[in-house]
């Protein structure tokens, strides 16, 4: 796929944080597993396949559109709760403001995720699915998502994740009723590989939890930087059980390896890991190239270090620059809001249904996510429901490019671009966003 890279000022980045990585898979589901130079014992998923696509049923539906949401109000991910409620709401807003879908006012019905540790996300789709709801907009971790997926999809309904970006939902067996707007990390890995090998390292250590979302993001990472022109036998990939009490073992085989970059893919433990490549002499504020992701490119990781430890280390998260009119939009649903993490990605799942709906001339679930991905691509290009929905009436086909910028799915149901922030850690270890890194179609 071509790269493109979209550079603008830098900005401080402060929202993001260490449980953002909660959004990509649940470190306490992780497998255990031991270390080494393969992943020989991690647990792996396959993109390469052709994802299941819904069919649209014979008579269409046209009661009233009613969206549900499942998004984290309590529980490990719940900071990531208001921005992206606040976000649904202000979309369900501008549908009905616009005249709603099939001239009916959409109805939101709104309900909690939970963690991994509860049973709520259960609950909120048991009552939601009895309240007729057709879309269901989560949930913020993909493991909560995978705790019921099945449920919904069984249901006819659609799920719509703002966050999700396991690699585990590209070819999961969901009838073509899963989508989401968060980009997959098959496209993170692009990034991450691109910002390597544009520093021109030619030696790359990958470090790794033994979970989906870590040795998925590091398989594809090590396959970018072989294309990139990094010889294959110098790239070394290291599997951590992220429950370990030491990683010693693995950083000691890291600086055996004598790399010119590193990469650490992982959560909390990264600082360990940090910590211990400083007292061998391979830290980022030693002047090795140390890179990082989502799951630990947080000012977080800043505040469990020594002063100064990460310095100069940067990595990629999703991200997407808004701007300041679309947060001050949110900030009248929602006085209190402070972050905005997946808010532009929440408000895009609504707009993206209810124009769904509004193609298929349909309420029904499956109706719906047959037309999904038509309205991200291939159209007349459109930024807004109004201006969207005054293209559909007259007969055009659409391409929504969307608060998160252009969308253009892919038959998964997902991005095929993928917007990252390249954030950098100073001196006093404070995040910057440095640039933009755009990566996929």
């Amino acid at each position: 796929m071509a790269r493109r890279t979209f550079v603008r000022a830098a900005a401080v980045f402060g929202a993001a944080s260490l449980a953002l990585a909660g959004c990509s898979s649940d470190s306490d589901d992780s497998a255990a597993g031991g270390s080494g130079d393969s992943a020989a014992s991690a647990t792996t998923v396959t993109t390469d396949c052709e994802p299941a696509q819904a069919t649209a049923g014979a008579t269409p539906v046209t009661t009233p559109l009613k969206i549900g949401t499942l998004l984290p109000e309590t529980g490990s991910l719940a900071f990531l709760g208001p921005p992206e409620v606040a976000a649904v709401r202000l979309a369900v807003d501008d549908v009905n403001a616009a005249g709603g879908v099939l001239s009916q006012p959409v109805e939101l019905i709104t309900g909690d995720s939970g963690d991994t540790t509860t049973d709520t996300a259960n609950s909120t789709v048991d009552r939601e699915l009895a309240a007729g709801t057709q879309v269901i907009v989560g949930a913020a971790s993909s493991s909560v998502s995978l705790k019921v997926l099945d449920k919904i999809a069984s249901a006819g309904v659609v799920m719509f994740s703002p966050a999700n970006t396991s690699d585990q939902f590209v070819c999961y067996p969901d009838k073509g009723l899963y989508f989401r707007t968060a980009p997959t990390d098959v496209l993170q890995a692009q990034a991450l590989a691109q910002l390597i090998s544009d520093d021109g390292a030619q030696r790359v250590s990958i470090i790794a939890l033994n979970d989906p979302y870590g040795t998925g993001l590091a398989t594809n990472t090590q396959n970018n930087l072989v294309e990139a022109g990094v010889p294959e036998d110098q790239v070394q990939k290291i599997i951590y059980d992220p429950n370990a009490q030491s990683f010693n073992a693995e950083v000691d085989q890291i600086k055996n390896f004598g790399p010119d970059a590193v990469a650490i893919i992982g959560f909390e433990e990264s600082a360990k890991i940090l910590t211990r490549m400083h007292e061998v002499g391979i830290g980022p504020s030693d002047g090795m190239l140390v890179y990082g992701v989502d799951g630990n490119m947080g000012n977080a990781l800043g505040e469990a270090v020594a002063p100064g430890l990460v310095d100069t280390m940067r990595g990629t998260t999703p991200l997407t620059d808004v701007g300041p009119d679309f947060q001050n939009r949110l900030k009248a649903i929602d006085p209190a809001l402070i972050d905005f993490n997946y808010a532009g990605e929440s408000y895009d799942a609504v707009v993206i249904s209810a124009l769904a709906a509004e193609q298929a001339g349909s309420t029904a679930g499956v109706d719906i996510a047959a037309n999904i991905n038509s309205v991200t691509k291939d159209g007349t290009t459109c930024t807004s429901y109004q201006q969207c929905l005054d293209l559909l009436r007259g007969g055009q086909d659409i391409d929504y490019d969307g608060v998160t910028g252009r969308l253009n799915f892919t038959d998964a149901g997902e991005p095929g671009i993928g917007s990252y922030g390249h954030l950098v850690f100073g001196p006093d270890n404070r995040l910057t966003t440095e640039d933009y890194i755009v990566v996929g179609e």
